[in-house]
């Protein structure tokens, strides 16, 4: 049975990823600070390792075939944390001959990121995240390059679904469903890009399951759902059965916060994917998994809202609470 660690195993990502993978058969190591990843099936074991102890982080990989790496700092910490991490994940790799599968996001393109990306879209530093999202992907090629660590990336959009809380769609989008508003960052014209999580799980399995057709280090798109404002506002409104009122973010005052707040500082930075329409192109992903796992955007709404206790969960269709 292949084995797969799993980094960062109470975060979003990982912990669908986690769950995803023990249903593909997969033997699972959920690795946390704690050694206590919630809401994992029980045979899944449970290891314990700070992402910045290397020595520890090796120890909590031992026997992994494939390391999935979803370790993701807080904002303020990206500089002092993601690139000593992601030299750790590479040391823990290179000692059990471990594939890496990154789960990698949009950032890299910084401000100049087009309307439809493509797998040779260049990237840019115009961003502080940006920027180092760009040096720690070079030293996975630099590592792949070497034969140290084959590294595959997946490259996707923001991230909403499988109840872990702490994404856009729930700290802003769905935030006052309790109160009848739909609140957006952004115009509601423009194309955004978002990832259905228990979707992009199943593409990470699907890679895993293919990884000895990829060469050393390779990356890949996940297309994801492409929707405008007003479309997932529609999306909305159709799962809790009520029209919603449209509520716009205080970039101002935002803004004005930062001045004291490191965490918005950094949320502010990312302003500009609200600003510009993004999508991207899944195809060379399709050529190696065949189609791409994809549940229709109104169904994907519909369970992401059930799944953080925004709707009922048999007979009516009424926000019952409301996301922190």
């Amino acid at each position: 049975m292949t084995t797969v660690a799993i980094l960062g195993a109470n975060g979003r990502l990982s912990n669908m990823t986690a769950r995803t993978f023990q249903n593909a058969g997969y033997r699972v190591v959920a690795v946390t600070r704690n050694g206590k990843a919630k809401g994992l099936p029980a045979d899944v074991e449970h290891r314990n390792a700070d992402a910045l102890d290397r020595q520890a982080l090796i120890r909590a990989t031992a026997g992994a075939d494939i390391i999935f790496n979803g370790l993701n700092p807080l904002y303020p910490d990206w500089r002092r944390k993601v690139i000593p991490m992601g030299e750790n994940v590479m040391a823990a790799a290179r000692a059990h001959g471990s594939q890496h599968i990154f789960a990698g996001n949009l950032y890299n393109y910084g401000r100049s990121i087009p309307a439809t990306i493509v797998d040779d879209t260049p990237f840019e530093d115009s961003t502080r995240k940006g920027a180092i999202r760009n040096r720690v992907e070079e030293l996975f090629a630099r590592e792949a390059a070497s034969s140290n660590v084959r590294t595959i990336v997946l490259r996707a959009g923001d991230f909403y679904g499988g109840g872990v809380p702490g994404s856009w769609f729930d700290l802003m989008l769905a935030s006052r469903l309790g109160k009848g508003r739909f609140t957006y960052p952004g115009s509601l014209d423009l194309v955004h890009s978002w990832a259905y999580l228990p979707d992009l799980a199943r593409a990470f399995v699907a890679l895993a399951d293919r990884r000895d057709e990829t060469s050393s280090y390779e990356a890949f798109l996940f297309h994801g759902h492409a929707m405008t404002g007003h479309d997932m506002k529609t999306h909305m409104e159709a799962a809790i059965g009520e029209e919603l009122a449209i509520a716009s973010v205080p970039w101002p005052l935002l803004r004005l916060g930062g001045l004291f707040s490191p965490m918005l500082r950094e949320v502010i930075e990312m302003k500009y994917l609200w600003d510009r329409p993004h999508t991207l192109d899944g195809g060379k992903l399709e050529m190696l998994i065949g189609a791409e796992p994809h549940t229709r955007p109104q169904a994907a709404v519909a369970a992401a809202l059930r799944d953080l206790g925004l709707l009922r969960t048999g007979g009516g269709s009424y926000p019952v609470a409301e996301a922190a």
